[in-house]
């Protein structure tokens, strides 16, 4: 009996060891998927303020007859979410760097980035700057 109670309370001991790994294991895998989402974003920096980027973002939206989804606002980002003609989600992400200066970056599609519709769509921002 009392080898039942040891051997009880030894397996008590490993599973709460263990859940400590899974969650470390769960967050070495989020960061992994940050990190993967985030390399596959389209980045380019422009000398232009942020109002101005912001303008020409819906203009080239309205060029390639992307529907604007949602727009959100903050003081350190807008982010434009749109769907191309294949129902990819297009997440375009304006961030003031200076006065005079803004990051955008695109992304199209969750799983694997679009680069061909991403370059389009950047190349078609610039072109209203």
């Amino acid at each position: 009996m009392l080898k039942r109670i040891i051997l009880f309370i030894c397996l008590i001991m490993l599973s709460v060891t263990l859940c400590g790994c899974v969650a470390l294991l769960a967050g070495a895998a989020g960061g992994a998927g940050t990190a993967y989402w985030l390399s596959e974003k389209l980045t380019q920096d422009v000398n232009t303020p942020y109002n101005r980027v912001i303008q020409a973002t819906h203009k080239a939206l309205d060029s390639l007859k992307l529907p604007l989804i949602k727009e959100t606002t903050s003081a350190e980002v807008t982010q434009i979410i749109s769907k191309d003609i294949n129902s990819k989600t297009i997440w375009i992400d304006l961030k003031p760097t200076t006065k005079a200066a803004t990051r955008i970056e695109v992304r199209v599609g969750a799983a694997k980035s679009d680069k061909k519709t991403a370059h389009e769509i950047m190349n078609k921002i610039q072109r209203y700057l």
